[in-house]
């Protein structure tokens, strides 16, 4: 099932500059770690699961990449860009050769099914 994203042709053309640039410098920080390294982990402070999936990640020595955005009371407008961006709506966003994985729980069952290391060895989209 495709994500549903409104329309182009359904915003005013007046506008359509102001929502492509609105919080642009976060999105081009985060795209710029994703085609860097193989595994990135976007989190925040005061959130366990960032922690959960870093820890998980160090276990199995496994590198990675972390960018952390404010807590709970801050950089919300930036975090809630990389929500919008990636519909995905939860803290860690994890990402394996260019790929969002989903967050902790994902990774986890990646993990437990031998998924990840085969991501690894395959090529990058």
């Amino acid at each position: 099932m495709p994500r549903r994203v409104l329309e182009e042709r359904r915003i005013h053309s007046s506008i359509r500059d102001k929502i492509a640039s609105s919080r642009s410098a976060i999105l081009d920080e985060v795209e710029a770690a994703i085609a860097s390294h193989d595994v990135v982990v976007v989190g925040m402070r005061q959130n366990p699961f960032p922690r959960r999936a870093r820890k998980l990640l160090d276990q199995r020595r496994t590198r990675y990449h972390y960018l952390e955005y404010g807590s709970y009371l801050s950089k919300w407008r930036e975090r809630l860009s990389l929500k919008l961006w990636t519909g995905w709506p939860t803290f860690p966003m994890i990402f394996v050769k260019g790929v969002l994985i989903g967050g902790f729980e994902d990774l986890q069952r990646l993990l437990d099914a031998g998924e990840l290391e085969t991501m690894l060895a395959a090529q990058r989209v």
